[in-house]
């Protein structure tokens, strides 16, 4: 098979493929072991599936009722784009007994549209709007896989985590902030084995890039003179300037994250210090990472003695301390799209890093919502943070605790 993100070529005989997915489904679930006949896609996401404790036997955990979901939905970005890509979509998914489905980026379901009789038989796995499918709750799907890997992604059958899903077949292709590049979501297609054939995957696709199309046309460019950083998940940083998307590299990224930093200006020996861990690195070698920098921005933006930027930076990062200085938590929380720089090892960024992590965490369990928690706790950066699942446990009514105090039990004996 040519390409890793599609379920099945065309030509595969899909009864065969499936009777070799439930094989090596039941024994990674059995035995931890992976069978030959998985993608490497599919694998990893499987072993991502079963550190995050999902249940084989589970289902989408409903996150938002029926009063909550619309509020939420309609001030969300992915609103916007919902006339396209109905139209596009939603003919092809009653026609065909299928379900249209878009998601937010922590994998919540927000529209569920399509066939009543699809929605009905999707309903008895919670495959439901307000419900969460994200990797670390549902397991291998195409929206919460698509948002995991950030490329569109084709499940088949067995290759789902959870067994309940195994009828099922879906692709998804995430969504995007057309200026910013940070993931808003998912857009998915989800159906009978019928939605295997490549055309599914690449129609999926199509949609996502026609649904970011419409949210520029929405969305105007910055204006002259705006620039903009976006750093937090991500190891090189998205900056644009005038308009223009420039990928920094690693060290770039550093540079631009330190100086974005003190826009007053920071001496060469100073921003050596922030930058390295070695002390062995030079002054020469700095001069000429900005030399690099200055050609790729334009002299008119990076300046020197002190080192500078001409012009003010909208970071992502500054936008989530901002909005946990004024308390508005949640806010905050919509914006932080994971780590800053998580690679990085400049003790500036590992400093920054840590703070803004910290604070946003302490600022969850000090409010206590149960939302907000389940977001942070869900995520690949906090699936790991017993403190934070050890407040949800205790923000969540009775009968939903004994399942997130095994989980933190379990998180506990693994730290120690």
């Amino acid at each position: 098979m040519t390409d890793p993100w599609l379920a099945l070529a065309a030509d595969a005989d899909p009864g065969e493929r499936l009777g070799e997915l439930r094989h090596a489904h039941e024994v990674f679930t059995a035995a931890g072991r992976l069978e030959r006949p998985v993608r490497p896609v599919v694998g990893e996401s499987w072993r991502r599936s079963a550190r995050a404790r999902v249940c084989p036997d589970g289902a989408g955990l409903l996150d938002l009722d029926a009063d909550d979901v619309g509020p939420y939905r309609e001030s969300h970005p992915l609103a916007r784009a919902m006339p396209v890509i109905r139209e596009l979509m939603s003919a092809y998914a009653t026609d065909g007994e299928h379900l249209l489905a878009v998601c937010d980026a922590h994998g919540r379901l927000l529209w569920v549209e399509g066939h009543p009789v699809t929605r009905r038989r999707a309903g008895r796995m919670n495959f439901v709007e307000g419900a969460r499918w994200a990797e670390s709750v549902a397991g291998t799907n195409a929206p919460g896989t698509a948002i995991a890997v950030d490329r569109p992604v084709q499940v088949f059958a067995a290759e789902h985590f959870l067994r309940p899903v195994q009828q099922w077949t879906c692709a998804a292709a995430p969504l995007h902030d057309p200026h910013t590049g940070r993931v808003l979501g998912a857009v998915d297609i989800t159906g009978g084995n019928g939605l295997a054939h490549p055309h599914s995957l690449a129609f999926v696709q199509a949609v996502a890039r026609a649904a970011e199309s419409q949210l520029a046309l929405l969305a105007p460019s910055p204006a002259a003179g705006t620039v903009r950083l976006t750093a937090l998940g991500r190891d090189e940083a998205l900056l644009i300037v005038d308009g223009r998307a420039l990928r920094l590299s690693r060290r770039h990224s550093e540079i631009m994250v330190a100086l974005a930093r003190r826009p007053e200006g920071i001496g060469g020996e100073e921003l050596l210090v922030e930058l390295y861990e070695d002390e062995s690195v030079t002054p020469v070698t700095l001069r000429a990472e900005l030399s690099r920098l200055r050609r790729l921005l334009g002299p008119e933006l990076l300046l020197s003695r002190p080192y500078r930027l001409a012009s003010p930076v909208d970071a992502d990062f500054d936008t989530v301390a901002r909005r946990l200085a004024s308390g508005a938590v949640a806010a905050a929380l919509s914006a932080y799209a994971g780590p800053l720089l998580p690679g990085s090892q400049a003790p500036s960024v590992v400093r920054l890093r840590r703070r803004l992590g910290d604070s946003l965490r302490a600022a969850l369990i000090a409010r206590g919502d149960p939302g907000l928690l389940a977001d942070w706790a869900s995520s690949p950066w906090g699936e790991d943070d017993l403190p934070a699942w050890q407040a949800l446990a205790a923000a969540v009514p009775a009968a939903q605790r004994p399942a997130l105090l095994a989980r933190a039990r379990t998180l506990d004996a693994e730290l120690r």
